[in-house]
């Protein structure tokens, strides 16, 4: 395993930015679980950024 491959942040953005698939059904479970998992990433990433910025200014 070679280092490029482990901070590929590609997938993750993809996964952000995606346009709709007209092809797949879709429901109120799956819109949920998608909601709450943009929502914790975007919590770790905000909170990732705030310890990084306490680092740096201390």
């Amino acid at each position: 395993m070679n280092g490029r491959n482990l901070f590929n942040l590609g997938e993750v953005f993809g996964y952000f930015f995606r346009k709709h698939d007209p092809n797949r059904k879709t429901n109120f479970n799956l819109r949920t679980m998608h909601f709450i998992n943009k929502l914790s990433m975007s919590m770790f990433l905000v909170c990732l950024l705030v310890m990084l910025y306490r680092l740096f200014t201390r």
